[in-house]
């Protein structure tokens, strides 16, 4: 198949997962730090500036459209390199050097804001500095992700044993807006890390204290943080006793529905970074998880930043068409 061809079909949404206007966007957004990347890895090996004039020398096998291709098709679908590699007529070694040069570009990207065009959040600590100055209440919740087991007798072989899973996994956590647009995804920690502890040691509770106008949605994996600040974590109500009576019951079960109902958004955002194939399960080395999950999550968020805001009003509306005969 020649390259024309390979890349008409790869281009495809349902390939790489984004359609042909995003697709250009991202090309013409990463073009000049990979081609600033590979001046100065070049300027490294000289030793100095170049000799001969720009564009003298062999050429690259894939250009640089196609390398996007082949990684977000990786990235979408987790196709062998091999595969990758048949399609356009190289060799295997071509393929995961153009993947380990664009992946760590889009990770790097960091994660789209909803109606601000052209900024980007990238740690914890925008995120929170974001969420005051909108007045965003935050989703936060975590996922878990099936990776390989670490070789027998490698140090710290159980950390990755879920308790949850009961299998080898890497632990996430995505925080999310009300409408369930993607803000922030990282802290990648061992599957044997608890959902607080993982964003603990990320420094959650040192962005609560700076920004104590923040509020956030949790599930009752972060207990202990609704507990460290009430008025601004809320965690779904604690269960009566069994020999409460029943209208408190009945009181517990009504307000657990509603905050689960306020918090399920998060769980949608989730669920659409796991229709990426490696979020799904890694085959890959975990050392390259973080890498992998950081820019697919970045991707997840650009589209999610165009999608536009639910807003339910707080009476029904009802429109009165007045026919004429």
């Amino acid at each position: 198949m020649t390259h024309y061809r390979a890349r008409a079909a790869l281009s495809h949404p349902a390939f790489c997962g984004l359609d042909r206007a995003h697709l250009g966007v991202l090309i013409e957004e990463l073009a000049d730090p990979w081609l600033g990347r590979c001046e100065s890895e070049l300027r490294e090996r000289r030793g100095g500036e170049r000799k001969r004039a720009a564009g003298a020398g062999p050429d690259h096998k894939l250009v640089f459209t196609d390398r996007v291709l082949v990684t977000l098709v990786h990235l979408r679908l987790q196709l062998p390199h091999a595969a990758l590699a048949e399609l356009y007529g190289v060799t295997r070694p071509t393929v995961t050097r153009a993947i380990h040069e664009v992946r760590p570009l889009l990770a790097a990207r960091g994660f789209a804001v909803p109606d601000r065009p052209g900024l980007r959040l990238r740690t914890l600590a925008d995120v929170f500095a974001y969420a005051e100055a909108e007045g965003v209440e935050l989703r936060i919740d975590g996922t878990e992700t099936q990776v390989r087991r670490p070789k027998a007798g490698c140090p710290g072989r159980k950390a990755f044993v879920s308790g949850k899973k009961k299998q080898n996994t890497a632990k996430t956590t995505t925080i999310s807006d009300g409408s369930g647009r993607l803000l922030w995804s990282g802290a990648d920690r061992p599957g044997r890390m608890h959902d607080q502890t993982a964003m603990r040691t990320e420094g959650i509770a040192e962005q609560l204290r700076l920004h104590p106008d923040v509020r956030a949605k949790v599930d009752e994996g972060y207990r202990g943080l609704a507990n460290d600040f009430p008025q601004q974590v809320q965690a779904p109500p604690r269960k009566p006793k069994d020999k409460a009576p029943l209208g408190e019951k009945y009181a517990w079960r009504e307000a657990r529905r509603r905050q689960s109902s306020a918090r399920i958004c998060v769980e949608h955002t989730i669920g659409e970074e796991k229709k990426w194939r490696p979020l799904q399960r890694y085959l890959g080395f975990r050392e390259a998880y973080a890498e992998t999950h950081a820019a697919i999550a970045a991707l997840v968020s650009d589209r999610a930043a165009r999608r536009p805001t639910r807003r339910r009003t707080s009476t029904e509306l009802v429109f009165v068409w007045q026919t004429t005969c």
